[in-house]
């Protein structure tokens, strides 16, 4: 009897376990800015189901492959001394590890951090600092800045190719994509971008890059080969998110003073709107869900959009400040 009974208990335990699977989504991690933490939100009930406190200011943010540590920077920076090198470490990023809730350690890094990426193999976490012009390049294996490299006036945003043999990063100072060689870290060549570029994203063959550009509300579609602007889309006014559909069809774009959400056909330039206020600001595209999650710049939400029908299906709260650069674990 007793027998049975402990095997039934492992049958219902198999099936629970297969139940959850089934159920689960992947992890959307979002830093809330001055509300001075990070969020996990799953995103199949877009229900936040943990907080992590201590992170000073957290705009951009990065997730190691197999989701065991974040690394966020940091938009606060303290002051370098009169005299000082311009090059001393004054800010830092955070690296949180979600299975033990809370900063394990920080790495110091040169200048306030505006965006993150992570190489595909989840060792090196590159951070663009605008005020210093350049990016810096952190070994998650010795916890430190290995490399800073000089991409142009005021660095934006950074992605990686699907392999980590090439990563590209925007600069608003003077409308161009500095093309970084990961193998050695050094600069390759210089793509057009349109003006003032901010968020980018590969095409899903990776032969085109998407600039956004903010002021002139446009996004510029980049060949990776030539490095030439070959399609400009008018979208509407200062736009700020910018992520592609799951089937690599769609550009998700927000513009904060029109107060929508624009889903752009690549195939044929057409365009659909959702009308999302006050002030859409941030957005990635949930893979695997079919949803997009959008964040207000003005009030502490995040609005859950249908990839397809580009209908509002969910919101949620935030505990504090706003939603910025999230990370996705499947």
């Amino acid at each position: 009897m007793k027998t049975i009974l402990t095997f039934a208990r492992g049958i219902t335990s198999v099936l629970a376990l297969s139940a959850l699977s089934a159920i689960a989504g992947p992890t959307v991690y979002i830093p809330l800015g001055t509300g001075n933490q990070v969020i996990a939100v799953d995103a199949a009930t877009d229900s936040i189901t943990t907080s992590y406190p201590a992170v000073d200011n957290p705009h951009g943010l990065v997730a190691t492959p197999d989701g065991e540590y974040l690394v966020a920077g940091s938009l606060l920076e303290t002051p370098v001394p009169a005299g000082g090198p311009s090059d001393a470490p004054n800010s830092k990023l955070f690296v949180v590890h979600p299975a033990h809730g809370h900063v394990m350690f920080t790495i110091p890094v040169s200048g306030w951090t505006h965006h993150q990426a992570i190489s595909p193999d989840g060792r090196y976490v590159v951070s663009t600092h605008p005020t210093r012009g350049g990016v810096s390049v952190a070994d998650l294996q010795t916890n430190q800045v290995i490399k800073t490299i000089a991409t142009g006036p005021a660095p934006n945003y950074t992605v990686f190719t699907r392999d980590g043999k090439h990563a590209f990063v925007s600069n608003s100072g003077n409308g161009s994509i500095a093309e970084i060689d990961p193998s050695s870290w050094t600069m390759k060549r210089t793509l057009e971008a349109g003006p003032a570029p901010e968020h980018i994203v590969l095409s899903k063959d990776e032969k085109s890059l998407y600039s956004l550009n903010p002021m002139a509300g446009t996004v510029s579609a980049v060949s990776v080969e030539s490095g030439k602007i070959v399609e400009t889309y008018k979208i509407g006014a200062k736009l700020h998110g910018l992520d592609l559909s799951d089937d690599g069809q769609t550009l998700f774009v927000t513009s904060s003073t029109d107060n929508k959400l624009v889903a752009l056909d690549l195939s044929n330039g057409s365009q659909r709107e959702l009308a999302l206020s006050p002030a859409p600001y941030h957005l990635n595209t949930i893979h695997g869900t079919g949803k997009v999650y959008v964040s207000s710049r003005n009030e502490p939400v995040v609005w859950v959009v249908d990839q397809k029908t580009l209908k509002l299906v969910g919101k949620i709260k935030l505990p504090a400040g706003v939603g910025h650069q999230m990370a996705i674990v499947p």
